[in-house]
Order: structure tokens, then C-alpha cells, then sequence
């Protein structure tokens, strides 16, 4: 029996916290359609797992709905404005403020130290390098890496490089942070552990989560799945619930 990981916001972390929305996405790439009208929402503080077979179109939605790829056609929006139509510069900024970013190699900056990748961020948004620093510190901290702060990621382990790009996702206390198969290059216990620490900090700062994986397994642990095949939601199942599509 699959353990539901719980993702529940505190109540003074979910104020005034955007919630993500799509309507008609379709996105080509030459004559193969990756996405075919999709239609989703994801409101303020939830968790949701895409899951589909390779080549069903989840990091393609998932990129579009961050705005690192553009639609075809359709729309995207963040708290009910639209971002899909900003122009590069404003979508990059978006991304620096807004969204938090966890992938399956962590691309941890091989010469950076720990609190330094976790700092970038606010560093490239212009925060003083103490006060960003010692922001990082803190998050480390709370992902249980304290004492790595200075360690470069090749001195850490798969499971702690993961942490910290967790932490460097989270530094900037984003709207939304979308995971692509966060946990794909580690055993499944530090793979499970992992994925607590994402949702359990997530739900500190009022975070939702956007995780695409190919494990159904860990999936059915989050709140809300939605299956995508052929470039289109098959199914979007919430704790107890099934509407398809």
C-alpha cells in the first residue's frame, strides 16, 4: 500500500500565492503534436505528479507551463495574467522570481559551493551576497545540510546534491516549483527521502509542485496525479477521486 505524502501549506504561507493555469496548449515539434489542447489548473500550495509513457508529452507540458518553452497555441497564466505572451526578458525574470527549478541531475554549478548554488539566485536578482548567503544557510539548514554549506557538489552525495537543489529552488520563496524527475538518479530510499524534504519545504513557503515522473509508485504518494498520453490528459486523479478526460 502506497504512503500519500501529505502537502499542506501552512495557513499564513498560502496568502496571496498565485495559482497556475493552462487552456488549449498545443505544441509541435515538426509534424509530431507533443501537446493537443491541454486544459489544466493548478491552485496555490498543491502537489501534483504528471505521469504518462515516454514520448506522452509531460516535460513538454511542464516546460511550457514554466515558460521555458512557448505553445503553439493557447494560453498560460499566473494568477489569472497571462505569461505565455511576456517576451523572453520578462519570462527569464518570471523565472528567477516566481518559479523554482529541480531536475533529475540537480545542474548544481560544479565550482560553486553549496550556499553559493543555493545563493545564485538572489544573487543574479541582486541581493547582497551576506544576506543571500546567509538565506542559503538557513534553507541548508533545514534540509539537513548543515555543515556542507562549503562543500562543492562533487564532495557531496547524490542524495545531498539533490538537497541542495532543492534549497536553491526554494531560496527565493517561488510561487510554484517544477520538479522533472527530481528523484530518477536515486535509490528509492534517498529517492523517497528526497521527495519529503522537496514537498515538506514546498509546503513551508506555500509552494505548489509540479512533478513530472515516470514512477507510479511515487505518484499515487502525492495528492493529485494527472496522466497525459498522446498530448492529452487521459486522467486527473485527487486523493479518492477520478475525473478523465
Amino acid at each position: 500500500m502506497t504512503t500519500r505524502i501529505s502537502h499542506t501549506p501552512p495557513r499564513s504561507a498560502t496568502v496571496a500565492r498565485p495559482g497556475l493555469g493552462a487552456r488549449g496548449l498545443v505544441k509541435r515539434y515538426g509534424t509530431e503534436t507533443a501537446l493537443s489542447g491541454v486544459d489544466i489548473d493548478i491552485t496555490p500550495g498543491e502537489a501534483v505528479a504528471i505521469v504518462g509513457p515516454s514520448g506522452s508529452g509531460k516535460s513538454t507540458l511542464l516546460h511550457v507551463l514554466a515558460g521555458i518553452l512557448p505553445a503553439d497555441s493557447g494560453e498560460v497564466t499566473l494568477g489569472g495574467r497571462r505569461i505565455d505572451t511576456l517576451g523572453e526578458a520578462a519570462r527569464s525574470e518570471l523565472r528567477r522570481t516566481e518559479f523554482g527549478f529541480v531536475f533529475q541531475s540537480g545542474m548544481l554549478v560544479a565550482e560553486l559551493t553549496a550556499e553559493e548554488n543555493v545563493a545564485l539566485p538572489s544573487l543574479l536578482a541582486g541581493t547582497g551576497r551576506g544576506a543571500a548567503l546567509a538565506d542559503a544557510q538557513g534553507w541548508l539548514a533545514r534540509l539537513g545540510l548543515e555543515g556542507k554549506e562549503r562543500n562543492r557538489p562533487g564532495e557531496l552525495s547524490g542524495g545531498q546534491a539533490q538537497r541542495v537543489a532543492i534549497a536553491r529552488a526554494l531560496a527565493h520563496r517561488p510561487s510554484v516549483i517544477f520538479a522533472d524527475e527530481p528523484t530518477g538518479a536515486l535509490d528509492t530510499r534517498t529517492g523517497g527521502e528526497t521527495m519529503r524534504a522537496l514537498l515538506d519545504s514546498a509546503a513551508e513557503c506555500g509552494a505548489a509542485v509540479v512533478l513530472v515522473t515516470h514512477d507510479r509508485e511515487l505518484a499515487a504518494s502525492l495528492p493529485r496525479t494527472v496522466t497525459i498520453r498522446d498530448g492529452r490528459i487521459e486522467s486527473d486523479t485527487r486523493a479518492g477521486s477520478v475525473t478523465a478526460s
